[in-house]
Formats: C-alpha cells, sequence, structure tokens
C-alpha cells in the first residue's frame, strides 16, 4: 500500500537553472547590472545635453551603489525544500514529518479534509514570511489566538529543512512561539558554515516580497480582488528595474529642492510688491521697477538699494529701538511695595511701644533662670541678686507661668519684625539692575534706582525707593517718546521694507540661477520615465507570454482569451494598476466582469506562476494549497500539464483533497509523486507515500492473502473482490488514455467512463474506447495481449461477486497473476496510424 520514503539529496545547479523563456538573469551573478549596461547604451544615443546625462549617470551610479548588501539567497544558488517537520501546530500534534525530495518535480499531498495537510502548508508559510494567507483572509482573534494544537500545543514548532544548491548540507529554519500570538513567532535561521541567526537578519525579505513562493486558495482570491496597485507592485518588483526607480527617486529630491526654491521666491514676491506699492518713496518705486518686471529681476540694481543706506545711521538706529524698548519701574508695583513696607514699620513701632518686645526679653530672662535652678536644684542663694531666698520649687512654678504669659505676649513682636523683613525684601527685589546699555540721560537715575538695594533702614528705604522709582520712570517715558519720534524721522519703514527685500533677494537670487539645472532635472527625469517605460515593457513581453501559455493550458474550451498584460503608472504613482486585456469570442471585455470563479483563479493562476518561476527567484520551490477549487475537470486537466512544465525547473508542492488533479496526471502520464497524510486519533498525523491506486489495491490484496487463519469466505468472495478492483482501476486509466488520445474532451472523457458500470463495460472502454464491444471481443483482445490464462482470471473476478464465490487454491499466485494483466493493460498500446 505505500513505498518507503526516501531521503533525497539537493539538486546540482544544473538541474534547477530554469528560465522563463527571453529572459535574462539580472543578479549580480550575471556579471552585472544589465538594466544600467542598457539604460547606458541608450543615454549615450539619446540627444539629451551632456549636464542632463551626467545628472543621469550619477544617478544611476547612486542606485547601483545603494543596493541592499544583506546577504540573502540568490538566483545561482535556489533554495529546495528537503522536509517539512511540525508539532503542536494547528491540525498536528506531535511531531510529523513530510518528506519533499529537494529536487524539480511535482509532489501531490493528498488526504481528506481535516488530515493535517493544510497544517505542512501553513506551517512552511509561516515559518518564511510571519504569517500566512488564512491570517490575512481570517483575522479574528479566535483563529489568532487558538491555533495551537490541542493535543500537543504546548511547545508548537516548525521545521523546515533546506537544500541551498551548491551547498552540500541542509540548512535548518526553526520556528517556535513564546506567546500565543500567531504572529509573533521566533524565526532562526542556521546554515552550516554561517552560524546562527534571527532569520529577519538573513537578507531574505527583499526576495520573499518580490518572488513569494507561497500560493494558497485565498490567495488566489487576493491576486484578483487585491487592490490594483499591490498587483502592479508584485508585477513591477520582478521585472529588475528597482534601479531606474532609485535614479528617479535621487532626481525627484532634487527636483522638488530646486523646485521649491522657485515656489518660496515667486510666493514671497507678491507680498513684498504690495508693501513697496505702499510707500511714497523713491527708491521704494525704483525697486518696485527692479523686481516686478519679465524675466529674471535686476538683482545689481536691488544690490545697490539693499546697501545703499549710510553705514553710519546703523548704530545710531539700534540705539534708537534700544531706547524704544526700555521699561523704568512699575510705579504701580512699587507703590504698592512701598506702602507695605511703611505700614510694617507703624506696626512694630506700635508693639514695641505696648511693651511686647520687653515682654519677649523677660520671658527668655526667666527661662533662663528656669533651666538654671533645674541644674542646681541644691544651691540655696539666688544666682543673678545673691538674696537668700532660694529658687524652689514653688518659684519655679510661678516663673513658669510668667514665661508662657511673656511668651504670648512676645508673638505680637516676633510677627511684625518678621512682616517687615519682608517688607523691605519686597521693596529691594522690585528695584532692577541697570541694563547693559542705557542713554546717557538715565545712567544717573537708575543707580539712584538701583542704590536702593542697599539700604538697611525700612523708613529710609520706603521714602527713597519710592522717589528714585518716579524720577527715573518720568524720565524713560520722556526718552522713549524722543526716540520714537526720531525713529520716524530716519524713515524705519523704508528701512524694513528694504530688510525684507535683502531677505527676498538672497532667495530670489538662489532660485534663479538654480533654474537651469531644474530644467536639466526635468530633462533628465522625462528621458528616464520614457527609457524605463521601454525597458519595463521588454521585461514584461516574456512574463506576459509565459502568462498566456500558462492560460491557454487551463482554460480549457473557454471562450475568454487573455490578449495582454500590461502595467499602467508607475511605482510611485497615487493610480498604479495591472491591467488585463481580455476579449470573449473576439469582443473586447472587462476580465472580472466576464470569467467565472474557475476562469478567474485559472487566471490568477497564469499572474502568479510566472512571478514565482521569474529567473531572478532565488526559491527553487513553489508552494501551492487546494488551487483545483471552482475548477471544471478540463481546468484540472490544463493545471495538470501547468504543474508539469513548471516541475521540470522547480520544486512544486501541491496540497489538496481532490482526487482529480492525482487523476489528470496519471491520465497524461506526467511523472508525479503523491504523498498521503492521515490525522489518527489526538492529532496523531502520518505521512505516506502513495504508489498510485492500482498498487494500493494491490498491496491490500497481498496482504490479505498471505493472512493466515482467515475464514474461506475471505478467499472465495473478499480476495477476488479486490482483485476485481485492480482490474476495474486498470481498464479505467487505460480508458481515459485512450480516450485522451482519442480527442475527447475532459468532460465527454469522464462522462464516458462513469457510464460503463460493469467489469466488461469498463474493460471493453479500456481495450478499444468502445463500451458497447461484447464479451468475445474484449475475451479475444484479452488472449491476445496477456495470454489465455486472462480471461479465467477476470472470469473468477466476477464470480467473487456471487453468492457461490469462486475457488482460490494458490492465492498469492491468484495476485501476482492478476497484477499482471493489470500492469499490461492499464496502459493501451500505440497505434501505427
Amino acid at each position: 500500500m505505500t513505498e518507503p520514503l526516501e531521503h533525497n539529496q539537493p539538486p546540482e545547479q544544473g538541474e534547477q537553472a530554469g528560465r522563463v523563456p527571453g529572459t535574462q538573469g539580472t543578479g549580480p551573478g550575471t556579471g552585472g547590472s544589465p538594466t544600467l549596461s542598457r539604460l547606458a547604451e541608450r543615454l549615450e544615443a539619446s540627444t539629451l545635453s551632456e549636464a542632463a546625462r551626467e545628472l543621469i549617470r550619477d544617478a544611476l551610479d547612486s542606485a547601483g551603489t545603494g543596493a541592499d548588501s544583506a546577504v540573502g539567497p540568490h538566483p545561482d544558488h535556489r533554495v529546495f525544500l528537503e522536509s517539512i517537520s511540525i508539532s503542536g501546530f494547528r491540525g498536528i500534534g506531535r511531531k510529523a514529518r513530510l518528506p519533499l525530495g529537494a529536487k524539480p518535480g511535482v509532489t501531490l499531498v493528498v488526504g481528506r479534509n481535516g488530515s493535517g495537510k493544510s497544517s505542512f502548508a501553513e506551517g512552511v508559510e509561516t515559518a518564511f514570511t510571519g504569517r500566512t494567507a488564512r491570517l490575512d483572509k481570517q483575522r479574528g482573534e479566535v483563529w489568532r489566538r487558538h491555533w495551537r494544537n490541542l493535543h500537543d500545543g504546548a511547545d508548537p514548532k516548525v521545521e523546515v529543512r533546506l537544500a541551498i544548491a551548491g551547498d552540500p548540507r541542509l540548512s535548518t529554519l526553526t520556528c517556535t512561539w513564546q506567546g500565543d500570538d500567531v504572529t509573533a513567532p521566533d524565526v532562526e535561521f542556521r546554515r552550516p558554515g554561517h552560524g546562527r541567526r534571527p532569520f529577519e537578519d538573513a537578507g531574505w525579505q527583499g526576495a520573499l516580497n518580490d518572488h513569494r513562493p507561497f500560493l494558497s486558495y485565498s490567495d488566489l482570491d487576493k491576486v484578483i480582488s487585491g487592490k490594483p496597485s499591490e498587483l502592479y507592485d508584485s508585477v513591477a518588483s520582478i521585472l529588475g528595474l528597482g534601479e531606474l526607480t532609485a535614479a528617479d527617486a535621487r532626481l525627484q529630491a532634487e527636483e522638488k529642492a530646486l523646485n521649491s526654491a522657485v515656489k518660496t521666491a515667486e510666493t514671497e514676491l507678491p507680498a513684498l510688491v504690495e508693501a513697496l506699492s505702499a510707500l511714497d518713496d523713491d527708491r521704494a518705486r525704483r525697486a518696485l521697477a527692479a523686481v516686478d518686471r519679465t524675466g529674471a529681476p535686476d538683482f545689481d540694481a536691488l544690490d545697490a538699494l539693499v546697501s545703499g543706506l549710510p553705514d553710519t545711521d546703523d548704530d545710531r538706529l539700534r540705539e534708537l529701538r534700544a531706547t524704544v524698548e526700555l521699561a523704568g519701574p512699575d510705579l504701580g508695583a512699587v507703590g504698592a511695595a512701598v506702602d507695605r513696607l511703611r505700614e510694617a514699620v507703624a506696626v512694630l513701632d506700635d508693639v514695641r511701644a505696648s511693651g511686647a518686645e520687653d515682654a519677649h526679653q523677660r520671658a527668655e530672662l526667666l527661662a533662663q533662670a528656669l533651666e538654671h535652678s533645674r541644674r542646681h536644684a541644691d544651691e540655696g542663694t539666688c544666682p543673678v541678686c545673691g538674696s537668700d531666698r532660694p529658687l524652689d520649687d514653688a518659684w519655679a512654678e510661678r516663673a513658669a507661668e510668667q514665661v508662657a504669659v511673656l511668651r504670648r505676649e512676645a508673638a505680637t513682636a516676633q510677627q511684625a519684625r518678621s512682616e517687615l523683613r519682608d517688607a523691605v525684601d519686597a521693596v529691594r527685589y522690585l528695584v532692577r539692575r541697570a541694563p547693559a546699555w542705557l542713554p546717557a540721560p538715565l545712567v544717573d537715575p537708575w543707580e539712584e534706582w538701583a542704590a536702593c538695594r542697599a539700604i538697611d533702614d525700612a523708613e529710609r528705604l520706603a521714602a527713597r525707593a519710592e522717589t528714585a522709582a518716579l524720577v527715573l520712570a518720568d524720565a524713560c517715558a520722556v526718552l522713549r517718546e524722543e526716540a520714537a519720534r526720531e525713529l520716524a524721522k530716519l524713515d524705519e519703514e523704508w528701512r524694513r521694507c528694504v530688510t525684507r527685500l535683502a531677505a527676498w533677494l538672497d532667495r530670489a537670487r538662489t532660485a534663479h540661477a538654480g533654474k537651469p539645472r531644474l530644467r536639466q532635472v526635468r530633462a533628465a527625469r522625462k528621458w528616464l520615465k520614457e527609457a524605463g517605460a521601454e525597458l519595463r515593457a521588454e521585461r514584461l513581453r516574456p512574463f506576459e507570454d509565459h502568462s498566456q501559455r500558462i492560460w491557454e493550458e487551463l482554460r480549457q474550451q473557454s471562450s475568454v482569451d487573455l490578449r495582454s498584460v500590461r502595467l499602467t503608472g508607475s511605482e510611485k504613482a497615487a493610480v498604479r494598476k495591472l491591467a488585463m486585456d481580455v476579449s470573449v469570442d473576439g469582443t473586447e471585455a472587462a476580465a472580472l466582469g466576464v470569467m467565472s470563479q474557475g476562469e478567474l483563479h485559472s487566471l490568477a493562476l497564469s499572474l502568479f506562476l510566472p512571478r514565482a518561476a521569474a529567473p531572478d527567484s532565488p526559491f527553487g520551490f513553489v508552494v501551492i494549497d487546494d488551487p483545483v477549487q471552482s475548477m471544471d475537470p478540463a481546468k484540472v486537466h490544463g493545471l495538470a500539464k501547468v504543474l508539469h512544465d513548471l516541475g521540470e525547473t522547480r520544486q512544486v508542492v501541491v496540497f489538496t483533497h481532490d482526487t482529480r488533479l492525482q487523476r489528470a496526471f496519471t491520465h497524461q502520464e506526467f511523472p508525479v509523486t503523491v504523498l498521503e497524510v492521515e490525522r489518527e486519533a489526538r492529532s496523531a498525523v502520518t505521512v505516506q507515500r502513495v504508489t498510485d491506486p492500482i498498487g494500493q489495491a494491490l498491496a491490500d490484496a497481498r496482504a490479505l492473502a498471505r493472512t493466515p487463519d482467515l475464514p474461506p469466505a475471505v478467499m472465495t468472495h473478499v480476495l477476488p473482490s479486490l482483485c476485481r478492483t485492480v482490474l476495474e482501476r486498470a481498464f479505467s486509466e487505460a480508458a481515459w488514455l485512450r480516450l485522451h488520445r482519442a480527442g475527447l474532451t475532459e468532460p465527454e472523457a469522464e462522462k464516458t467512463v462513469a457510464a460503463a458500470v460493469t467489469l466488461l463495460d469498463i474493460a471493453a472502454l479500456g481495450l478499444f474506447g468502445d463500451a458497447s464491444k461484447g464479451a468475445a471481443d474484449i475475451y479475444g483482445e484479452l488472449r491476445r495481449r496477456c495470454g489465455s490464462e486472462a480471461v479465467g482470471l477476470v472470469r473468477q473476478c466476477q464470480e467473487g461477486a456471487h453468492p457461490s464465490g469462486t475457488t482460490m487454491p494458490d492465492p498469492l499466485r491468484f495476485v501476482r497473476d492478476v497484477e499482471a494483466v493489470a500492469q499490461t493493460v492499464r496502459k493501451p498500446e500505440e497505434t501505427t496510424q
């Protein structure tokens, strides 16, 4: 039923050097950039000025040296998949391994829905890209948070073994998760001889964006229904014109800077003209004439006007402007502070007159006496007056009461002194030091005002500060008025206008000097755009041809012709798209409006596969998940042909539960490897290599024939029925091949085979392509091709379905004889006509 799984070696470089016809490699391994070489040839033959050519050369040089230097996969050393091992992820519990064989060819991974096959597809896509198409489509938290396997999801892991052409040892891509977010995996890349590193540091991102080798059913929808700009970008990225885009971006930046200088000068000009026009001054009129004229401004005349002011006026103007800005004391604040100071002085005088100040001193004296009496309790005389009255406890009690009373009286004095200090500080705070420069008339008044900071006596400070502030404030006011009048006399408005004119003059001169270069940059960009469009069309043509060839295989009776594939817009354009021109029975139409879902998916494959097979792609593999849905049998037949052709140079891995694709490979005699995925209890997933349906049935029959001690009915009824299945499948396979060679369409062939019910009907189709042939013709052909015993074998297989069954003296020999007949008849003989 199964065959042992092989461990394949990486392909040699020659096995994977497939190219889309008509294209050439553009990677570093081709000995330089063909893009730059082609442009250099065109540039030398162009009619551009030498200045514009030099601009393009510099921009292209910058683009060529600014390429991404990250070490990533190289087209000359393509990457193939050797195996995918998964545990704890999606439908796979304990570790399961999918062996793929790192070489070109087609591998079908089959299994029923829920078998775990798509978990392999999603696992390898996640390891390479960090996400899957299913995640992009189903963004709900349920899928994002519940992706671990229910039975063995504690330590999910995806391990992809990679064969890189030219490297005899396998590399490994390992994907693990620390948290529950499936979009946040830790991916490590290990390549023998290069060490380990995070995959994002390996330099593969650009190749994965440009040549994404994964396609799911969700992707098929997205290819067609995605944003037009995204589809444009996905195709434009593989054309190898990134250097043109980078060069144009550099020229665009310079154009923007030069154009911005011109626009700024032009934007400021109307306001400047308005300001000059408002002045009744001959200088303003001359400036207006020099500015507002056709062509360039008269820079010489403007320079003379700007520099024509007497130099001697500059210092005087600065002094006058400084005088106008002078601010003397704030009389309101000074008056309030002086009033507060005088009130504080009066309060303290009242306190002193009331004896509160004396109470403070008496309280302190008694407190000291009390402290002395506590330290010298045995002393018999007064330490102050020397009398015989001791400071006993009775005295101490009376003294303590007196101290408390005196201190309450002294608190008023303390508060008055504190308020006086605050009031003095408030006045001193308002006294500012003189600025660095002062007009001569203000020097003495300001010194008098500043001297107030050094006065300690409160009453004298109040009187002097009030007087000095009034004198200084009056002097400042007078000087400000005089300075303002003198500034008006010195034509301040004209000077302001000249200052504005001088600033504009510098910008205008820069803008005018840059105009010739701006014209050269625009000419260079125009040429580069036209040359890029021509190169893009040349590079797109093989892609378009490849898409049309694929479409021709997939369309299979469709009336829709794919006429052209075009890129409209540019990489930086807001509106850019991939345009697909189609026609229906010769009438032009929009693809999305006239195609069925199956046709749209076929069209999506026609766009995706050339991109994945682009010569610059470093990936030797393509992983396609569930491409058969929505396709009718004819398109499945064409899909097998397309995948077979792609498998000549690429490793094509297709996951499908649809048996039609496997059958399409078989009927067209295309080589294919089939791996069957099965899911058992507790998410235990196994992978087995399937030989073919006939081989599976024969393996089951042999296993049954070798089993001892079975009931007799097994040999007389069950075994013949299994062998009948072998013959039915062999005749059916021959029938498909014969009908296909006869030119029947896939639906017609499928209908014809399905109509054959009995073993002889199916045999007639397989031997003659005609189900109406009778038993005599069938048995005669069997004798001719397989020998006389073949007829008896067929009859025994038929008898197994009868109640009496058939005799089975040597079961193993019976199976071997049936196998020989099946292998002979499963392929129709070649006709000589």
